[in-house]
């Protein structure tokens, strides 16, 4: 019989009655998607828990405690009973509830179920704030934190933020990486920044960046691991910061993919990085591209004086636009000077040009190529303002024999019609500047114009229009692709990146990145904003009725197209039945304009008279001739002026007149500027450019149409720099007819044109099928 062993001895209880209970957070994350009653859809939330536990020795527990509750827990030889201190342990979740926390009332698997006393924040915000601010002061009293993998808010700092800018040498583009430094190490940040838009394009649109303050966060998790605990890294990345990284480098909305860690542009793009000079950023490499943004940026700080050899005294705004020109010839890049019509795009021109004389630049010819009516233009300019150049007119039959002596000017004047055919003798000569004025000649890339402007070789390219946008981008993508061939992409990049989404979809983001890129390369300046000398320009819509004949047969034209357009339109679609669209309407504004230009002359007398609408304008004419008005009248139609010519002769009003068959432009001006007639008839398409006619006080246009620039160039014959009286503008619309519903449309062609042109928030027009609706519908 084995011998029996004494019982163990009893442990020794020990009561602790006066032991302060330490606290202990738990913090903890989870990602669960739920139904969302409101928008009837599955949506992902972020659920953070604090888990609180109370630590009495090593011995956790949470939950209200029960009167008279100890804890026990051994220790060696002897128990101790530990008093729970409900009026401690009310304190801290008292501290907590302070900090703006508050028990949870869900469960979540945030923390572990039963683990701890719940709680959670309000908002995001709320917790970030926990995380950045309040979480160190608790560490300080002594509070016990802990951070679950995976916490949202468990963040590292960024030491530093850099940019890094490889410029092969010999090559047209340029490589950008931007990235943070975090625990030593570096990490590119635009494949971060692009996965983020991506996955959630509204969080960083241009529209919602707006939204946010300078001093609110954007939490990122890094596709790296820390070292401690091999946690993945979580960055706070300030909307300051952001805003102008993202502003300035808006290709990463455009990609469709991750292209590595770098983001690759052209040379020309690097005018952008000026928007990142006011951030704290290492820069590495990239000196010579810098100074490029910078200076095209500031370059109203170049030091920049009149040439000595101009006759005329620049207008601030005129010297500024010299100054950019001569900035963008010392970067050997090409712009788009868009002044309003009368501003002095030439006199600048030629400025530039003298310029460059004075510095010894001007060691070969430069070349402006124009419509045929502006060469008288050029020719007075040229002599009367830079009397010191030596100007050719490659003009005329006699121009082949100056091809031998080009390079004895300063200075070659052609024209659209002829540089395509002249193109094998020019493309061989070397050339300083290129101008194209009225540069929206080549608004059609494919034209022989614009393909000929192409071959030309120029040190310096410039275009100078009033309108670089009339109907629809691609005719801005045709400019740029004559300054900067391949910066805007092939056309079928460019409407895949910007004229579907800004035309068809109405994106303000896609038009807001479009501007940010053409901005340093486009100087565009309206009269409002520079030329305060010049008087208000009022517009008046003048309203007319039809004759009853006119009625009658604009009904009888409009049925007969309606039918025909809508045939057209069901074999070939909207967009393929332009020609037929167009040729129906034509027919029908010829009706509102008068009975004659449909069925010819017509013999005997018909209900009403033939026009309605000439009948009003010789009324108005006779009201406005006796208050001593000077008058110019536009029309698209040269029939419907010899229409008004005969009315004017009957009633033995003089005046003088210019169309595409005027051979003399020079006399019709002359005589009109010095008082002799105080009207004058042009075409619209003869006299929308190279015309100045100051002495005018109130413009007429008798007939409306689509292109609302067409007729504002057309007003500025009168309404520019030396007008000294206010300018009246009046439409003559037919009510009701299709003359008004393009009133109507040319509305939205303009918001178009000044979205892009005036970095306007909308921009978008197309011909719709309620457009259609509209244009085809009966008189009432």
């Amino acid at each position: 019989m084995a011998p029996q062993l004494p019982a163990p001895a009893k442990p020794e209880e020990h009561q602790v009655d006066d032991l302060l209970p330490l606290p202990h957070l738990s913090l903890g994350s989870h990602q669960s998607v739920n139904y969302q009653l409101s928008s009837g859809r599955m949506v992902s939330e972020h659920q953070h828990r604090a888990g609180l536990t109370f630590l009495y020795g090593h011995t956790q527990v949470h939950g209200k405690a029960k009167p008279g509750q100890r804890v026990r827990q051994t220790e060696g030889a002897r128990v101790l009973s530990i008093a729970r201190r409900p009026d401690a342990e009310q304190a801290l979740r008292q501290q907590l509830q302070q900090l703006g926390f508050r028990p949870a009332l869900r469960q979540s698997q945030a923390l572990p179920k039963d683990s701890a006393e719940m709680f959670e924040l309000s908002s995001e915000a709320a917790w970030l704030n926990f995380t950045q601010t309040q979480l160190t002061p608790l560490r300080e009293q002594g509070w016990q934190i802990v951070m679950q993998p995976g916490f949202a808010y468990d963040l590292t700092s960024i030491d530093a933020w850099y940019v890094d800018v490889e410029e092969p040498p010999e090559h047209s583009w340029f490589d950008l990486e931007l990235g943070i430094i975090v625990e030593g190490e570096r990490i590119s940040l635009l494949p971060v920044l692009l996965g983020l838009i991506r996955r959630n394009p509204a969080l960083l649109s241009a529209h919602a960046l707006a939204q946010r303050g300078d001093d609110e966060t954007l939490r990122v998790q890094i596709d790296r691991r820390r070292e401690e605990d091999g946690q993945p890294l979580q960055v706070l990345l300030p909307f300051d910061r952001l805003k102008p990284i993202l502003a300035t480098l808006s290709e990463l909305y455009l990609q469709e993919q991750p292209n590595g860690e770098n983001l690759r542009l052209e040379r020309t793009d690097a005018a952008r990085l000026a928007g990142l000079d006011s951030l704290p950023l290492q820069w590495h490499g990239g000196e010579h591209l810098r100074d490029f943004a910078q200076r095209l940026r500031d370059y109203r700080k170049e030091d920049i004086s009149p040439p000595r050899d101009l006759n005329a005294t620049l207008r601030p705004y005129q010297l500024d636009g010299l100054r950019w020109m001569q900035t963008l010839r010392a970067l050997e890049v090409g712009g788009i000077l868009g002044d309003d019509m009368g501003l002095g795009k030439t006199l600048q021109t030629l400025a530039h040009l003298l310029l460059e004389k004075q510095a010894g630049k001007l060691d070969r010819p430069s070349l402006v190529v124009m419509p045929t009516t502006l060469i008288p233009n050029w020719q007075d300019e040229a002599a009367r303002f830079a009397p010191s150049l030596k100007v050719a007119t490659l003009h005329g039959t006699t121009r082949r024999q100056l091809y031998q002596h080009l390079t004895d000017y300063d200075l070659l004047l052609t024209t659209y019609a002829l540089l395509p055919r002249d193109i094998d003798l020019l493309a061989d000569v070397p050339l300083h500047v290129l101008v194209l004025d009225e540069a929206q000649n080549i608004k059609n890339a494919s034209s022989k114009a614009a393909q000929a402007a192409g071959r030309l070789d120029a040190r310096q390219r410039l275009c100078l229009t009033g309108t670089p946008l009339e109907n629809h981008l691609g005719e801005l993508w045709s400019l740029f692709h004559f300054l900067m061939p391949g910066w805007l992409g092939d056309t079928k990049q460019f409407t895949r990146d910007y004229r579907t989404p800004i035309e068809k979809h109405g994106d303000a983001d896609r038009l807001e990145h479009l501007t940010k890129r053409i901005k340093p390369f486009l100087l565009r300046r309206r009269k409002e904003q520079v030329a305060q000398e010049l008087p208000p320009k009022n517009e008046i819509l003048h309203w007319v009725e039809l004759s009853p004949a006119q009625r009658d047969l604009y009904e009888t034209v409009r049925l007969a197209m309606d039918s025909k357009v809508r045939e057209e339109i069901d074999r070939k679609g909207l967009a393929r039945s332009q020609i037929v669209i167009l040729d129906a309407l034509l027919k029908l504004r010829q009706v509102c304009c008068d009975l004659r230009l449909v069925k010819g002359d017509v013999a005997r007398p018909v209900r009403g008279g033939t026009s309605g609408k000439l009948d009003s304008l010789m009324e108005m004419l006779t009201e406005l001739l006796a208050e001593g008005r000077r008058i110019l009248l536009f029309s698209q139609f040269t029939s419907m002026l010899s229409l008004i010519e005969e009315e004017l002769q009957s009633r033995t009003i003089d005046y003088v007149q210019i169309t595409g068959e005027t051979k003399d432009r020079r006399t019709p001006v002359k005589r009109f500027q010095n008082g002799e007639v105080p009207l004058f008839l042009i075409s619209l398409k003869a006299g929308g450019t190279g015309l100045n006619l100051t002495a005018a006080d109130t413009v007429i246009h008798y007939d409306p149409w689509w292109n609302p620039a067409a007729e504002n160039q057309a007003t500025d014959r009168a309404h520019r720099i030396g007008q000294s009286k206010p300018v009246f503008v009046y439409k003559l619309i037919a009510r009701a007819t299709v003359e008004e519903k393009i009133q109507q449309l040319q509305q939205r062609k303009a918001e178009l044109a000044a979205g892009v042109l005036d970095a306007g928030d909308q921009g978008g027009w197309q011909l719709e099928p309620s457009d259609i609706e509209a244009l085809f519908a009966p008189l009432p």
